[in-house]
């Protein structure tokens, strides 16, 4: 069924954000995107159609990117909803942290800036556990919407620090100068599941190192999964549920799952492609050593001592969301065939 309602979704071409695109499709809005380069849109429709949407028609593009004011006016033009999915290119070792801070902040305010200013109802903001439970280490109670990271904790990564604190400041635009203009956040852990091109997300990296064989040894590091396809449909109901007004909410499947245990469960059910996944392990003693002199073990510490008892009760509460993707096997059995698919493994 056509529903005359622009949506923009930012950065068209990233994992997440296409898998909006095609959900949006497929409800009948009209929807816009934005691309750093209009050389992009013939993958995006290539990778949509190739999914089942039958027209594309419905869908417009527009170039520009977070760091710059150019083209966001035409970008925001009569649309009643902005999911804010694109980041700012990060690169994995920044000289300089603002550096790599700024445009993650100035970015999400850009984006606030212009919707306020085209009349735009709601923007909900693609922002991740990152801000959420990363200094949470009570496993007395399960890590909710209420935490927020603290961002001078030891070994938290640049990466995590700018999306928190671009979501902090997020929050305070709105507070202060936000008007009118509605807001929400999806904050998810770890975003595996199939992709829709061959696009190999930062998630979806993890599982290439060990496939690979560049994972020689498998930290005992312990991770929250959530399924894209659930992270898209957790957009949409933030998007158009009124309940969803000023509110956070952490998308995550139920339960964990260590490195460990993944990388067995690959060599169990996927023994054609893991040949190569190491059966060694670091012991955690090791990784809480090392993290004394290394930078990435630091981090590493982080997360052997965060709380991995994440709640996804208020997404479930108030917007009747239900993971379509219900296990941690199921999701990375389906990362991993999307990836032997697309031939990046």
């Amino acid at each position: 069924m056509e529903n005359k309602e622009i949506v923009l979704v930012t950065g068209g071409t990233g994992f997440v954000a296409m898998r909006i695109l095609l959900q949006l499709l497929q409800k009948g809005y009209y929807v816009r995107t934005t691309v750093r380069s209009l050389k992009s849109k013939d993958k995006i429709i290539s990778a949509l159609t190739a999914n089942g949407v039958h027209s594309v028609e419905p869908l417009s593009f527009v170039e520009t990117e977070l760091t710059k004011d150019d083209h966001w006016e035409e970008a925001m033009k009569d649309c009643k909803y902005v999911l804010s999915v694109a980041s700012p290119l990060f690169f994995e070792h920044p000289e300089n942290e603002q550096e790599a801070i700024r445009p993650a902040v100035e970015g999400i305010l850009r984006i606030l800036k212009f919707a306020k200013q085209a009349g735009v109802q709601r923007v909900v903001m693609t922002s991740n556990f990152g801000a959420v439970g990363f200094s949470q280490t009570d496993k007395s109670r399960a890590t909710t919407e209420e935490d927020w990271t603290d961002t001078n904790l030891k070994g938290l990564s640049i990466y995590e620090k700018s999306k928190t604190l671009a979501e902090r400041a997020a929050w305070n635009f709105i507070k202060r100068e936000g008007g009118d203009l509605e807001f929400a956040t999806v904050n998810a852990v770890a975003i595996f599941g199939p992709s829709l091109d061959a696009h190999i997300s930062g998630s979806l990296n993890l599982l290439k190192h060990l496939l690979d064989g560049t994972m020689k040894r498998v930290p005992p590091i312990p991770l929250n999964l959530v399924d894209v396809r659930d992270v898209a449909d957790l957009h949409l109901r933030a998007m158009v549920n009124p309940k969803a007004k000023g509110q956070r909410f952490i998308a995550t499947a139920d339960g964990q799952i260590s490195l460990p245990e993944i990388a067995r469960y690959l060599r169990k059910k996927r023994p054609e492609i893991a040949a190569k996944v190491s059966t060694k392990t670091i012991p955690p003693f090791v990784v809480k050593f090392l993290s004394l002199f290394i930078k990435r073990a630091k981090e590493g510490a982080v997360f052997l001592r965060m709380n991995r008892h994440v709640s996804n009760e208020k997404a479930r509460k108030i917007l009747g969301w239900t993971p379509i993707v219900p296990t941690n096997e199921i999701i990375i059995l389906d990362s991993v065939d999307s990836m032997k698919k697309f031939n990046v493994i």
